[in-house]
């Protein structure tokens, strides 16, 4: 058998790492795959096969007139424009959550096909808003970005409080 040069030692060492890293890599993305929510606008979450329980994140509009509070639970619809997704809640709602809002609701869909939501995030802007799903409803003309056209006042009684 012949010896191996410095540079061949060399070449196997880092040949051999770079083998580890790739495989440890591997595990991390495989358990990591079981922790990610994806975020889908309600067209994207009728047109997928999303079983009931998987945890996902829905985004878009707070439809107007759709909040519906008791003292426990709160209701309302979210919108992209072209389809409606009936949310529930029970929890405290961030100070900028209000109908005509971009809103995120993190949770997931019972049998019946309502999303119940574990956690609201809400934003006056696309922040906390994808872009498809703001340009999706730019192009509908149900929203509007920062400087591209005056906030309506906000109402001064809102059933989402």
């Amino acid at each position: 058998m012949a010896k191996l040069t410095r540079k061949q030692k060399r070449l196997v060492i880092i040949g051999g790492l770079a083998v580890v890293v790739a495989i440890a890599a591997g595990f991390i993305l495989t358990a990591l795959r079981d922790q990610i929510i994806y975020f889908y606008s309600p067209t994207e979450l009728l047109e997928r096969d999303i079983a009931a329980g998987q945890p996902v994140r829905i985004g878009g509009l707070v439809k107007d007139g759709s909040c519906a509070r008791t003292a426990e639970a709160l209701s309302f619809v979210v919108t992209d424009g072209a389809n409606e997704t009936k949310v529930a809640y029970n929890g405290i709602t961030p100070d900028l959550f209000r109908e005509g809002q971009g809103v995120i609701a993190e949770g997931s869909l019972n049998a019946g096909g309502e999303f119940e939501a574990t956690t609201i995030l809400a934003k006056h802007d696309e922040n906390y808003m994808p872009k498809e799903v703001a340009d999706a409803l730019r192009e509908q003309g149900e929203w509007y970005g920062e400087g591209e056209q005056p906030a309506a006042p906000p109402a001064a009684e809102n059933a989402c409080r």
